[in-house]
């Protein structure tokens, strides 16, 4: 009878997704999108691509390692100090070091706002992303220094030059919803 009961469940699924359409898609499992982690050979260039995305609440954002070795850390106090860019109510990630192609790590991002990222090992060459998640908000929409002053702050590392150099435009990633790297 389990089986029956699980083929009736799904049965009445499947009926309520035609008679009330809406119900269904809120069913459905979340979006998942993929950043791959790529390098040159002679790892002169990293980079995520795409580097800025537009998602919905609840998306699963999945890191793949194309080629060298790469990490995914949120800017965020809880991963060796690094200045607050995401929002202050989501969980801050920091993937461990990931090294053979096809390697990856995963996150459901909820938490409405932008979440600036790096690279461990290559944050010094730019290697940062940009998600927004619904809306921009948080410390993600502030200048890069906006901490600088507060002494419950003063242990916050900045973002690096270069890497600062390499985060999209939120209005760009807001017109265009997906940025590839250049």
């Amino acid at each position: 009878m389990p089986g029956r009961r699980k083929l009736l469940k799904a049965g009445g699924g499947a009926l309520a997704g035609l008679f009330f359409p809406a119900l269904a898609s809120s069913w459905a499992a979340p979006e998942t999108v993929e950043i791959h982690m790529r390098s040159r050979e002679n790892g002169a260039y990293v980079t995520f691509d795409p580097i800025g995305l537009l998602v919905q609440p609840g998306t699963k954002i999945r890191w793949v390692v194309e080629a060298d070795v790469h990490t995914t850390t949120a800017y965020h106090p809880a991963n060796d100090s690094h200045s607050l860019r995401i929002p202050t109510s989501a969980q801050p990630w920091a993937s461990d070091y990931l090294v053979n192609p096809g390697d990856r790590f995963e996150v459901v991002l909820t938490v409405p706002g932008v979440y600036d990222y790096f690279c461990t090992p290559h944050e010094m060459a730019g290697m940062v992303g940009r998600i927004i998640v619904g809306q921009p908000s948080g410390p993600g929409t502030l200048p890069f220094d906006y901490f600088k002053g507060e002494a419950s702050k003063a242990s916050w590392k900045e973002v690096p030059q270069p890497a600062r150099e390499r985060f999209p435009a939120i209005e760009q990633i807001m017109a265009k919803k997906i940025v590839k790297s250049s």
